[in-house]
């Protein structure tokens, strides 16, 4: 039983069209198949809201790493995050750390504020200065009610 010439053809064709596929997906979300190259750190948040595995870290809106890790200190009822850094960025011991939105219908990303210490974070530190997310609607029941404190959600 021998295989037509277009059989072989198409099978060929509809391999090639997945890999690029593939190719494309992986391109498109920054996923890479190790992360061998890159150093831990860590920071606390009140609320990492819109976080992910993956979400990008940024610094000055390039991104130079990614959420490698999320879990919630059972303790503190902090969510406990740790970004994977590019291990050619070497950041300020004193950088501070926040969680940041595209805009209204933009994703939440995190991002990296420099500071000017002469010493850098090493692999496995923590940031000490962290900012979480702001919500929304906490914003808007501010506006409306004219409240200045979280009364106004509760």
């Amino acid at each position: 039983m021998g295989y037509r010439t277009w059989e072989v053809v198409l099978g060929a064709a509809v391999m090639v069209v997945a890999v690029a596929f593939v190719a494309f997906a992986l391109r498109s979300t920054g996923t890479t198949w190790t992360q061998g190259g890159t150093y831990p750190l860590h920071a606390t948040f009140r609320s990492a809201e819109g976080v992910r595995m993956g979400t990008d870290v940024r610094l000055a809106g390039v991104k130079i790493g990614s959420v490698g890790g999320l879990s919630l200190d059972p303790q503190s009822f902090r969510a406990q995050v740790t970004v994977n850094i590019d291990p050619a960025i070497e950041l300020p011991r004193d950088s501070s750390i926040q969680v940041a939105s595209e805009g209204l219908l933009g994703g939440t990303f995190i991002e990296i504020l420099p500071g000017g210490d002469f010493d850098n974070l090493a692999a496995g530190e923590s940031f000490q200065d962290t900012q979480s997310a702001v919500s929304l609607v906490t914003l808007l029941l501010r506006f409306v009610t004219g409240s200045s404190s979280e009364e106004a959600v509760q």
